[in-house]
């Protein structure tokens, strides 16, 4: 069997006010966490996170897990926009997700925080990421979150 091996993308930061509390649906709680703002840089490309078109579907299921559903447009310094999907989960003892739940910070090391994200382009300077898989590994902020990502090669 063969080892993954990776090499870092890109770090990406985003700011999220609170969240829109669409209470418990039929599937678990849903929140609904909009952008207001976002930077990511790396190697290869670097940018903002268009605020207007970004937002993340969180459902919490009753064991306390939470999978993200996100959907972010970023712009790279030289205009391009990216569209940049991903899944993930996130999981935590009821002590750490009741902190995390008030806001406080909480150090990654107590939680899980994985996600597979996705991009979609039309550009041709970033048209490989198009054909790429990624992991990222995140960090829940006091007013956002923050993720290191992984370009699987």
């Amino acid at each position: 069997m063969r080892e993954l091996k990776s090499r870092r993308l890109f770090t990406i930061t985003m700011a999220l006010p609170p969240p829109l509390e669409l209470g418990d649906t039929p599937v678990g709680q849903r929140r609904v966490f909009t952008v207001s703002d976002g930077q990511f840089a790396g190697d290869r490309l670097r940018g903002e996170v268009l605020p207007q078109a970004s937002s993340d579907l969180l459902l919490i299921h009753t064991d306390g897990s939470a999978q993200q559903d996100v959907r972010l447009i970023l712009r790279t310094d030289d205009g391009a926009l990216i569209l940049m999907t991903y899944r993930g989960v996130r999981h935590a003892s009821p002590e750490v997700n009741a902190r995390i739940g008030r806001g406080e910070q909480v150090a990654p090391s107590e939680y899980y925080l994985r996600t597979a994200p996705f991009f979609e382009t039309s550009s041709p300077n970033y048209a490989w990421l198009n054909k790429i898989v990624s992991v990222a590994i995140g960090e829940r902020l006091a007013d956002g979150v923050r993720y290191e990502l992984f370009e699987i090669l």
